[in-house]
């Protein structure tokens, strides 16, 4: 198994939604924000290979989206899905698995392209791509809260294009489909995320998503506003940064722009990070 990060793109999005109940001028020392109070965010995915089969977890935001759209979240930077792909040698066709961790736009919207004046298509024309029935249904039928995350020109062409297939679900970890890699499913920020476990070598390495948008929310109480059920989140965060840190779990941060990588270990104040560092350092 061979693992790539993917920068996307960055983008900007409110520090107090981003840290909920947390006040400014604690969340600012690690997470500062310009005169609008908007913090800058990454877009990171990850590409494994492994054997034949060439898997992209998550795609970033896309770039097909309205001017007004954009100027909501201030795209910025000179990465994107396709350059950081060719970059390493590979073609968008030869991606074989587009692993969603859940369908809101910053982590789907590079799955698909824009077709014409209103016409869309799969980006990966050779992939299959991966979600559950329990968040695609969540994401087909969106309530009122995340009805403007879940776009329906970022999911509908996917179930369209035949290409779409489910992951079961059975319990919080679900192990099938792909021979290294397991799935923890968590609640908080939205139904049946699913967050990819990539057994490599003797490590245990996370796709955080957003059950750990970044170093700065390690602390249990750092919740994102945007999260639909909190307090399952911070249920969720509290067993899982347990095990991480029992279990020296790396975890991989798709929203932190400086960090890509963190592990974390238990002190006198709960769970907090213990090193941070660059994915190649560890390969």
């Amino acid at each position: 198994m061979r693992l790539y990060p993917i920068e996307t793109g960055n983008f900007k999005l409110d520090g107090g939604a981003m840290f909920g109940v947390v006040p400014k001028s604690i969340w600012k020392r690690t997470n500062p924000a310009d005169n609008n109070n908007m913090c800058s965010w990454s877009m990171r995915c990850l590409l494994i290979e492994d054997g034949e089969r060439l898997m992209l977890v998550d795609t970033g935001m896309g770039d097909k989206q309205t001017e007004k759209f954009f100027s909501y979240y201030y795209l910025f930077g000179d990465h994107s899905l396709q350059k950081s792909i060719e970059a390493l040698g590979f073609s968008l066709d030869d991606i074989t698995d587009v692993i969603l961790t859940h369908l809101h736009f910053d982590h789907c919207g590079g799955a698909i392209a824009r077709m014409g004046e209103k016409g869309f298509r799969t980006v990966f024309k050779n992939a299959t791509y991966w979600s559950n029935e329990r968040h695609w249904k969540w994401a087909t039928e969106p309530n009122r809260r995340e009805r403007a995350s879940f776009l329906k020109e970022n999911i509908m062409p996917i179930e369209e294009s035949g290409q779409l297939k489910f992951i079961n679900r059975t319990g919080d970890i679900s192990e099938n489909v792909f021979p290294n890699i397991d799935f923890l499913f968590a609640d908080g920020h939205t139904d049946s995320q699913m967050l990819p476990m990539l057994n490599y070598k003797d490590k245990k390495i996370v796709f955080m998503a957003d059950l750990l948008p970044s170093v700065g929310h390690i602390p249990l109480p750092y919740v994102m506003g945007y999260d639909t059920r909190p307090l399952i989140t911070l249920s969720e965060k509290e067993k899982f940064l347990t095990t991480a840190a029992d279990e020296g779990y790396i975890l991989f941060l798709e929203h932190d722009i400086q960090q890509e990588c963190c592990t974390v270990k238990h002190t006198e104040k709960g769970v907090r990070v213990d090193e941070t560092f660059q994915l190649d350092n560890i390969l």
